[in-house]
């Protein structure tokens, strides 16, 4: 069995400038509604949908520099695509946090990943509200668009003008407060799957269903020995998995102002990951079948897909060595990547009956937000998408879409190097193909040399053959986190 290490090979000469990379961390303010037209190559006319995007539009408030991007206030993109064309919009999710702030013209909140309120630990010290910022997804399910954020609800979006309604309960089966995690899972069948994490010296796990209609139709609560925080899972026909990264929380420095809550999230060495393996709701397994394995110690945001093969579990993830601490004093745009262990494909085969894992290294390059065709959620798949590296070793910005067939062991990649930054790829699939990959990857890849954003579609099948299209947007976006497409389109 293969255990995490550091890799040591020669290095390759560097693809990126830490200054170029450094362009996509500056606040967006304006909020824009265009019909894009600097368009090089051609839009498919197949390809009808909205592409929505969310991640932090803001990185300081009034000047005042947050200290990580994750802390910043989420803002909506849209891509509406249709008849050959595109349309553009974006607006800020108008949080309290973010009106408030906006009128105060500063920082009023502290933020989980260390942004600081002025004025010291004086200043911060027993204050544990934290700012809803609502910046990590944004899906439209059951004809509500949705900016989730994982520790608290999700708010409610109008698609047609990206306009804030609040915050969305599901028919008061949520609490106030309570969490909603930005990772859902849609299952083939109809459902979309989601988690919450309410962690303490035991954790609670909250998993939700949803059917069609945007209606929680199940919610099961879980307790877990120990603290776990837990950014996505995945799901299989009849469970859903976690895994419990080796860590431990220290809330001390926080509570008397000196630290943020990430900041005290320190990793236990030479600890196991612990898989945790829970029956869904409507499987045919018993509630009394929840497993907990343990494999190699790592972290992991980040899964591809998990699938059952009789008695086993397959799951595929991007695995890190450790967790990267937020230092106190220093500034993310500074980041040392060669210093730092890359996240790269790994799978685990997770055997029930034996309550065995083995675990794999499937390839080296540094990759992040991996995507799969939709059809095959929770089963048997072959090809997989991830944000990558340019050079197929070491440790970069992302810079690159990767396609990996896990059949044939064949690697393609479409890179922007030198002076692109690429996002989270979403796959589209052509209606009604057979074929898994027959279908477009859609990016937003941040251009230093022009610094402003491009919408670049690729084929599927062929992204050795460059974009389709490249569609100019008239600014940059701040680098995003995560998305999603719908075949429904609204202008």
């Amino acid at each position: 069995m293969q255990t995490f290490g550091n890799q040591k090979t020669l290095p390759l000469e560097k693809s990126y400038s830490q200054k170029d990379w450094q362009g996509g961390y500056e606040s967006l303010t304006q909020e824009y509604d265009y019909w894009i037209e600097d368009i090089e190559g051609k839009i498919p006319t197949e390809l009808q949908g909205t592409l929505f995007r969310n991640g932090p539009g803001l990185l300081d408030i009034n000047g005042q520099r947050l200290h990580h991007p994750f802390d910043g206030d989420g803002m909506i993109s849209r891509i509406t695509f249709t008849k050959g064309r595109a349309h553009f919009r974006n607006s800020f999710v108008k949080t309290e946090g973010y009106l408030s702030e906006q009128k105060a013209g500063k920082i009023l909140y502290r933020g989980v990943f260390g942004t600081q309120k002025p004025g010291g630990w004086l200043a911060n010290i027993f204050d544990f509200k934290i700012k809803h910022i609502a910046n990590t997804n944004v899906i439209y399910w059951g004809k509500k668009l949705l900016a989730l954020w994982e520790a608290a609800e999700p708010y409610l979006l109008k698609p047609e003008t990206l306009e804030t309604l609040g915050k969305e309960y599901f028919n008061g089966v949520l609490s106030t407060g309570e969490a909603f995690s930005a990772h859902p899972r849609i299952d083939p069948n109809g459902k979309l799957v989601n988690f919450a994490i309410k962690p303490g010296l035991k954790t609670t796990i909250t998993i939700f269903e949803l059917n069609t209609n945007g209606e929680i139709i199940s919610k099961q609560n879980h307790q877990i020995p120990g603290f776990c925080f837990i950014h996505d899972f995945v799901i299989t026909e009849n469970y859903c998995i976690f895994f419990q990264n080796p860590l431990e929380f220290n809330p001390l420095p926080f509570a008397v102002g000196i630290a943020s809550a990430g900041q005290c999230i320190k990793v236990q060495k030479n600890q196991p990951t612990k898989i945790i393996i829970i029956p869904r709701k409507d499987s045919q397994k018993s509630e009394s079948e929840i497993k907990t394995l343990e494999t190699n110690a790592g972290f992991i945001f980040h899964h591809v897909n998990a699938f059952e093969v009789g008695n086993k579990i397959i799951i595929d993830s991007i695995c890190y060595e450790s967790l990267t601490d937020v230092e106190p004093n220093s500034d993310y745009r500074e980041t040392n990547f060669e210093a730092n262990a890359p996240g790269q494909l790994w799978r685990f085969d997770v055997n029930l009956s034996e309550q065995k894992v083995q675990s794999q290294l499937l390839d080296n390059r540094s990759c992040e937000f991996p995507v799969i065709h939709p059809h095959n959620v929770g089963k048997p798949y072959r090809y997989l998408y991830s944000a990558a590296a340019h050079n197929p070793i070491g440790n970069a910005p992302l810079q690159a879409i990767w396609k990996v067939d896990l059949a044939s062991e064949k690697r393609e990649v479409w890179s922007a190097a030198p002076r692109g930054f690429v996002g989270e790829p979403i796959f589209i699939p052509r209606a009604n193909s057979p074929q898994e990959d027959d279908g477009w990857v859609i990016t937003l890849v941040y251009d230093a040399g022009h610094h402003r954003t491009d919408v670049v579609i690729l084929d599927a099948q062929n992204l050795q053959q460059g974009a389709i299209a490249k569609l100019h947007l008239k600014h940059h976006i701040p680098y995003g986190l995560h998305g999603s497409f719908t075949p429904e389109t609204f202008i």
